[in-house]
């Protein structure tokens, strides 16, 4: 195994939107006492900042200068992790569907990338961490020990993602939410930048219909065997 400063490894957790990676990455964090780093909420950062200062999202070299100017906190209290963008706790402002949906705009710009990739690689590089996204184990950290690439059905992907939305008092119709999940995914794979896909060597888990504890225990397995090697 890489030796990390930290002596623990680099856990890298890739999937589209609705896989259930943020569910399953905290656990497995949580499980292996290692640090939790959702990279999708650095873009929906970056989003959330674009739409307050009335940047136009189809401005790339406006978006791009702002993602290199922000500053984004990861910090963990009681409640669990909480988002700071330059200062502001935007834990739940950057959950909302327009932030999603700019999220998956400003994701595709290779400066905003870039910008992310290089904050990404210095909270992770001593490993003991686990990591998810869509360019983890491809772009990030290729390097990383553990790499899984979550999957699951398009259908349940749609259902989980309207059941939260839901449980945030949004408005949406699960119809709505499907073809918002469909061109997400067109998005992420099809960028000419770090496009969503599994990395060759990954553990491909499909979780459609598997309960998170039974994906975290596979997971929490999986490092521990390599941690023994």
């Amino acid at each position: 195994m890489t030796q990390r400063a930290s002596g623990k490894p680099i856990v890298a957790i890739d999937g589209p939107v609705g896989a259930g990676k943020s569910t399953v990455a905290r656990g497995v964090a949580q499980r292996l006492r290692f640090r939790y780093v959702d990279t999708g909420a650095m873009y929906r950062s970056v989003a959330w900042a674009v739409l307050q200062r009335g940047v136009s999202l189809s401005d790339e070299r406006a978006v791009t200068a702002l993602a290199r100017s922000v500053r984004i906190d990861f910090v963990t209290d009681p409640l669990g992790q909480r988002v700071l963008v330059d200062g502001v706790d935007v834990t739940e402002a950057i959950r909302t569907p327009q932030v999603s949906d700019g999220a998956s705009i400003v994701s595709v710009y290779p400066g905003v990338r870039e910008a992310m990739v290089t904050i990404q690689r210095r909270m992770g590089v001593d490993g003991g961490v686990v990591m998810e996204g869509r360019d983890i184990g491809t772009v990030v950290f290729p390097d990383a020990e553990i790499k899984v690439f979550l999957d699951a059905s398009l259908d349940e992907r749609a259902r989980r993602r309207f059941e939260e939305l839901k449980a945030r008092g949004a408005g949406v119709d699960l119809e709505s939410v499907r073809k918002a999940e469909e061109e997400r995914d067109r998005r992420d794979r099809t960028r000419n930048h770090s496009p969503l896909r599994a990395a060759p060597d990954a553990v491909v888990i499909d979780s459609t219909g598997v309960p998170a504890d039974e994906v975290v225990a596979r997971i929490v397995q999986l490092v521990q065997r390599r941690m023994r090697e």
